[in-house]
């Protein structure tokens, strides 16, 4: 507007001069200078106002860009917040009026030893009404009918130790809520498992300690390296061959999770002087012999490229991080027990799992340790339900599971392991999306 006054100005003033006479006595001499002012004025005008106009144009740009940069920098990083959030750290929080409807004491996979409600646990019906929220983003309870339409035609399989059957029960359980039509069968060295005819899905539960195969050891007659070292009997460990339970579970699973641990850290079992671990590789003793810990890295690296080798590529590998046991005054074996009727406090989590106590229970964080750095450069998720379940020092059978010791390792069902497969679940949804 302003340059377009300015030109219609003079105009204005020309056609004035040229067509007109002056009604005042304004010399010619003075009109020429006025007109070479105005026209130095315009010129001033139009370069202040195309700078001007550079510089909008500039700054508008700029800001556009830089809004759209935010934007991008705000999505980018709420996509990532959410493809990276932290489960694992969170808090558990009360509801007294949630009614449970996942599945109740009445499902027969439930083994007997951890069906709490059952067996009369005085807080059994508690334990179901603390849920897990994590900071950053809700965990749902996964639908199990949502979930039998979307991964119809699948097979899933547990392969590991009771902790993984605990976790595989809690998923029957709550899959038979939504369909009745299940046949049991089981895959080829399954320990048991269960087809929802409707929806052609299978979930199966593939036992296995060690993941590696094992059995009794016995000195040679004729001698060898572990006898000239003085050893007469304990566990042959070849961490380079799978067990049969699971070996050919890969060809057959498009869902696999795994686990091991709990043995590894075993006296009771694997007693370091009377039946100690010996581990052979390529069919041949480990010379000097190693720790179950030295082991454990063995073992881990050679089962976890056998997956990497044998297993299609549409195969979803998970590897669930080690469960925590909740033992206190002593082991199982030493009168250990586990009375808490609430989840432990922050503080008290430390005290039981802190690495530098060297507690009963701290296998929990040495364990994760060792698959944390075998798993990195893998195809395998990470199924991180340890930080969770180190609270719930409640939530395991205790004296109600029926044993002549406290049951402080695995978990009442209805229970935490439900979340664990919310957990699960909620992995797989962000796999598939």
């Amino acid at each position: 507007m302003l340059k377009i006054s300015w030109v219609r100005y003079l105009l204005m003033a020309s056609r004035d001069h040229h067509h007109t006479k002056k009604s005042n006595n304004l010399s010619f001499s003075c009109y020429l200078s006025f007109l070479f002012l105005s026209v130095l004025c315009l010129a001033s005008l139009l370069l202040l106002s195309s700078a001007f106009r550079g510089s909008t144009a500039v700054s508008s740009f700029s800001s556009k860009d830089n809004n759209a940069l935010e934007l991008k920098q705000r999505d980018s990083s709420q996509k990532e917040k959410t493809d990276l959030c932290d489960y694992s750290d969170g808090m558990w929080i009360y509801e007294p009026t949630m009614r449970y409807t996942r599945y109740d004491n009445t499902c027969k996979e439930i083994f007997k030893g951890w069906n709490c409600i059952s067996s009369n646990k005085s807080n059994a019906l508690d334990i179901i009404k603390w849920y897990w929220q994590p900071k950053s983003c809700d965990l749902p309870q996964f639908d199990p009918v949502q979930f039998l339409e979307h991964f119809r035609n699948t097979n899933i399989g547990f392969v590991g130790d009771s902790l993984n059957r605990n976790m595989f029960a809690s998923m029957v359980c709550t899959l038979k809520r939504a369909s009745n039509e299940v046949k049991k069968w089981r895959p080829v060295g399954a320990d048991r498992g269960f087809t929802f005819l409707q929806y052609n899905l299978t979930v199966a539960y593939h036992r296995t300690n060690l993941l590696a195969r094992y059995g009794r050891w016995v000195a040679s007659a004729n001698g060898g390296a572990l006898e000239s070292l003085g050893y007469k009997q304990g566990f042959r460990v070849d961490v380079d061959i799978p067990e049969s339970s699971w070996a050919e579970a890969l060809i057959f699973h498009d869902i696999l999770i795994f686990n091991t641990g709990h043995w590894w850290w075993a006296p009771s079992k694997f007693d370091p002087i009377k039946s100690p671990m010996l581990f052979f590789e390529k069919g041949l003793p480990v010379i000097p012999p190693i720790s179950p810990e030295d082991g454990l890295d063995m073992v881990l690296k050679h089962m976890i490229s056998f997956v990497e080798r044998r297993t299609p590529s549409h195969v979803i590998k998970f590897f669930r991080t080690q469960s925590p046991r909740h033992f206190e005054g002593g082991d199982w074996d030493q009168g250990g027990s586990c009375q808490h009727v609430q989840p432990l406090l922050p503080y008290q989590v430390e005290q039981l799992f802190c690495l530098e106590r060297n507690g009963t229970n701290v296998e929990v964080r040495l364990v994760n340790q060792h698959l944390f750095r075998a798993l990195k450069g893998s195809s395998f998720h990470i199924l991180d339900i340890t930080r969770m379940s180190e609270f719930r020092a409640d939530a395991h059978p205790s004296t109600a599971g029926g044993k002549k010791h406290n049951d402080c390792m695995h978990w009442c069902l209805p229970g935490i392991t439900d979340s664990w497969n919310d957990l699960l679940v909620a992995h797989l949804s962000h796999s598939s999306s």
